[in-house]
């Protein structure tokens, strides 16, 4: 089994019987989506098995000790760049601000390509997610999220565009931008 594959089983273990947030499908789709997007930019193994790991830590019982033992230092660190200080003592709707803007402010000043690949191929991975949910309901789609007020959820997904402009002439990054554009049009 190859380092990638081995990535893929664990998050298949790691995030079996979980759903995905408003769409009911399974969640591991989503990690596997990345790293389909992510293929599309780059071959190094290691980003790529970090695609397929990188909500293990944040949202099941994964340590970022097990990430490093299994799949080495780097993989971890990429894991650990897209995962979030949850702040499990307060509810998500009060730190959801506090979170990204420590997130966004790691994104903006991070020099590695790696890091920057996993965000697109992730938020890309979102932003079709939250696409074909706009197209059903529109602005209605916010209701039940985190952060219900839309000019917040612009800010966010626009700055990650802004800090990973560097990738522009990437196909991934091209359709995030239109994503956001449609999406976030008018607001």
């Amino acid at each position: 089994m190859t380092k990638l594959e081995l990535a893929i089983t664990f998050a298949i273990q790691a995030h079996h019987g979980m759903v995905r947030k408003k769409e009911n499908i399974p969640y591991v789709l989503h990690p596997l989506e990345v790293v389909t997007i992510l293929g599309t930019m780059t071959d190094d193994e290691d980003v790529l098995c970090a695609a397929a790991l990188h909500d293990t830590v944040e949202d099941t019982k994964t340590t970022f000790e097990e990430i490093e033992a299994i799949f080495g230092h780097r993989v971890m660190e990429l894991v650990k760049s897209e995962t979030e200080d949850k702040r499990k003592d307060l509810p998500p709707t009060e730190t959801w601000y506090q979170r990204k803007k420590e997130s966004l402010d790691f994104l903006k000043n991070t020099k590695d390509q790696g890091i920057k690949m996993l965000w697109l191929a992730d938020k890309l991975a979102n932003i079709r997610s939250l696409h074909r949910m706009w197209r059903k309901e529109g602005n209605a789609m916010w209701k039940g999220f985190n952060q219900e007020d839309p000019a917040r959820q612009a800010w966010y997904y626009r700055s990650i565009a802004e800090y990973v402009q560097e990738l522009q002439d990437c196909e991934a990054w091209k359709e995030y931008k239109y994503m956001i554009d449609t999406i976030f049009e008018g607001v």
